[in-house]
Order: structure tokens, then sequence, then C-alpha cells
């Protein structure tokens, strides 16, 4: 409803994530984009924090050998309050694994390099929202939730998402391990941990290096500074001066993903990508 008007104004978009809350409309709006002759952008913030941005590159470099695992945890604040409430109920947001961790799919496939073949999920909305109604009805919303993605290449990914750990010191952590290295990143300390295997009981030699975010990037919007440098490059776009990061289809398997997880969470059960 919103972005035909917009594509057939040809105008230049930079979609916000969730690219939409059904994969029937998800697919509807990327095939439209893959003959779209301007820019179209899927709005994944968190690729573009700098200290994530470092963690990925030297991931792909090899730092860590062959990458096995992957795990992003974050624990967080709950949902904050939005126009008209939209966000307490699944059928306005698609639900908290899509609307929320979108991102987290987009950055495990970025990350991995493959497709998932198997998503499980068990979550549930446990401790937020629980004395909220709204027309009468109480949101149901995960608040909480361990998801396993299994990707065609054999990697293992693991998202640890809790809504009701504000008191967090690291609002995310991502921890990739091969079989040579693992290595952190902490987002806000901006942190990244090199920690080398070195055999039982020998000595560690992890280092520990900091990634700046430069403070008007970091006043610039949430995420650590990832609003700034996402809408640097998409400018790059529409100049023509640099490429699409984060197409179209990105957003649609990002929330193709998300709807795994949360048939899984609602069914109990592995949800298969076909």
């Amino acid at each position: 409803a919103v972005l035909g008007p917009l594509m057939d104004a040809g105008l230049h978009i930079l979609c916000e994530k969730p690219l939409c809350t059904t994969l029937e409309d998800a697919r509807a709006v990327a095939t439209a984009a893959a003959s779209y002759d301007k820019v179209f952008w899927t709005a994944m913030e968190y690729r573009f924090m700098p200290p994530v941005t470092e963690f990925v590159r030297e991931v792909h470099d090899g730092r860590i050998g062959k990458l096995q695992m992957l795990s992003i945890r974050e624990h967080r604040f709950p949902f904050l309050v939005k126009v008209g409430d939209w966000n307490r109920f699944s059928e306005n947001s698609g639900g908290t694994m899509v609307e929320k961790c979108c991102h987290f799919f987009d950055l495990m496939r970025l990350v991995v390099g493959a497709e998932p073949v198997r998503v499980f999920c068990s979550g549930n909305m446990d401790v937020n929202h629980l004395d909220e109604r709204y027309g009468g009805r109480t949101p149901d919303i995960i608040d909480n939730s361990y998801t396993v993605v299994d990707f065609a290449n054999g990697v293992r990914a693991m998202l640890d998402l809790c809504m009701f750990a504000d008191g967090a010191e690291q609002q995310e952590e991502i921890i990739a391990t091969g079989d040579k290295a693992r290595l952190d990143v902490l987002i806000p300390a901006g942190d990244i941990i090199h920690s080398p295997r070195v055999g039982f009981m020998n000595p560690k030699q992890a280092t520990r290096r900091h990634v700046e975010t430069p403070a008007e990037a970091l006043a610039a919007g949430q995420h650590h500074g990832s609003t700034f440098f996402q809408h640097l490059h998409f400018n790059k776009a529409v100049r023509g001066e640099g490429p699409v990061i984060v197409s179209a289809d990105d957003g649609l398997r990002a929330v193709a993903i998300g709807l795994a997880a949360e048939i899984s969470a609602r069914e109990h059960r592995v949800v298969n990508m076909a």
C-alpha cells in the first residue's frame, strides 16, 4: 500500500525493515524491485555499526579460519510504545522474530555467506506486556527466544533474544567461532576480541581492540551510529557512486527466516526452508 505509489513515482527508496510482514507481500516487493530502475534499499542497520562492519570483514578475511558457529545475543529493553500500539500484536508486525529479528537473520546470512535450510525457535511472551490490554486484547509478541538456524554450507547460527534484560552491560554480543580462533564484537563497548586456539591448559592469547564510532554518527540515531553510515552508503548508491548493499531480495530472505521462527515457536517444530 505504501511502496506501490512510491515506485510508480520513480523514487529512490530506503525501505524500513521488515520489508513486509508476510511472505507473499515480501515476494511481490522483491519481484517488483528486481526490475526497478531506481535504487531500492532495505534498511538493515546492524550491518553498518562500525564495530560490526569490521567484525564481518575480519571473519570474511579468514581471521578465525573456517567459520563453523555464529552466535548473536541481544539482551535489551522491552519494545517501546508506538503509534496506535501497532507493535503489540503479531498480526500487525509479523511478530517479534520478523519485525525485530530480521536484522539478525540478515546479519547471519551476511556473515555465513549461505542460505538457511532449517530453523528451530523456542520462544514465548513470558514477562513483558502481560498486564497490557488493547481493546480487551492481550499482546501476543515473543519477548524471549532461542533460535537455531542451520545453513546450507554446514554453519550453525543461534540468536539469543531477551527483551527484559535492560540492565545488561552489552546490548549486542556477536561471536564467530572457526577452526582456528574465535572472534567477538561487543556493542555498545565497540570492542573486538580475537581468541586463537591455544590447546589444553596453555596460556590464553586473546587480544582486544576498540573500533571507534565518531561521536557525530552516534548522535545521528540509534543502533550505534549505523543510521549515519547506512544513509551515507544509500546516498552514494543514489548518486551512482556505489552499489545497493542490502537489496529487496535480502529483505525477503530475512523476513522468510523470521516467519519460519514464528511458526517454529508457535507449533513447537523445526521448519524446513524451501
